[in-house]
């Protein structure tokens, strides 16, 4: 009985998904656009997001090497360790790892922020004036979402590859211009680009779960916590689901 408790709720919960979502393209997509609010969710989403994926890069990076090292040592190929680095970065960990440091920040704050709103009935008072809340709330954030990850996955990939040599120059002297050589020299185009267009799936993801959970949050402090929280579970299981059918999509056109 549980179990078709669970199911009914897991379809109901991915019927209201998709609805939601059509509404979006439907309502939030048509002119007239929010030019000047989808610019100040970029910097919000965007820009102030800088600085903890650059952290969480930097480390990623430092500690990815470091962990490595001793297991290519032993085999005795330690001077492919930049390689092995650069493409596990660029390929999955960057991607992966900035999308989930994006969904628990990102998606918490837009889950967090709408369900507020709606608790205080700010949504249907922007109905009552005439102004679409799809279109100035859910349009604004989940296009910002889906421009500023893959620009951020760049980022944090630099940043990564750069803790990776400073990594490497721990325990020997390696200068950077041979560090990035032979990490670039490992690396093409079908490394790069399906990372980056799985990050803009990642980042739509992250939006439209993020402003569905806070349109449909309850009335109540609790609410409004267990809106934030669920958009972040829900959009991290999102992202490794899309992940998975990225590997298997580039596998079968042969580009793994």
């Amino acid at each position: 009985m549980a179990f078709m408790i669970d199911t009914r709720s897991f379809f109901n919960e991915t019927g209201s998904i998709t609805r939601f979502t059509g509404r979006f393209f439907s309502h939030g997509m048509k002119p007239s656009y929010e030019i000047k609010e989808l610019i100040a969710q970029c910097y919000i989403i965007g820009y102030k997001s800088l600085p903890l994926v650059g952290l969480t890069g930097f480390i990623m990076g430092l500690v990815l090497t470091m962990q490595l090292r001793p297991s290519l040592v032993s085999y005795g190929v330690q001077s492919q360790l930049p390689v092995m680095v650069g493409i596990a970065i660029v390929r999955e960990i960057g991607p992966v790892i900035t999308a989930l440091i994006f969904a628990g920040k990102i998606g918490s704050s837009i889950g967090a922020e709408l369900g507020s709103m709606k608790v205080t009935e700010q949504i249907d008072a922007m109905e009552v004036s005439g102004t679409n809340p799809t279109k100035y709330l859910v349009a604004t954030r989940v296009i910002a979402a889906t421009l500023m990850l893959p620009i951020l996955t760049v980022f944090g990939d630099a940043i990564s590859l750069f803790g990776a040599y400073i990594g490497v120059n721990i325990k020997s002297v390696t200068s950077i211009n041979f560090f990035f050589n032979q990490v670039f020299r490992s690396i093409g185009y079908s490394d790069i680009v399906p990372a980056i267009i799985k990050t803009v799936f990642f980042g739509f993801a992250v939006g439209i779960i993020g402003c569905y959970k806070g349109f449909n949050s309850t009335k109540g402090t609790r609410g409004v916590g267990n809106s934030a929280n669920s958009a972040v579970v829900l959009a991290s299981v999102l992202i490794f689901i899309i992940d998975l059918l990225a590997v298997q999509f580039t596998n079968l056109l042969g580009l793994n």
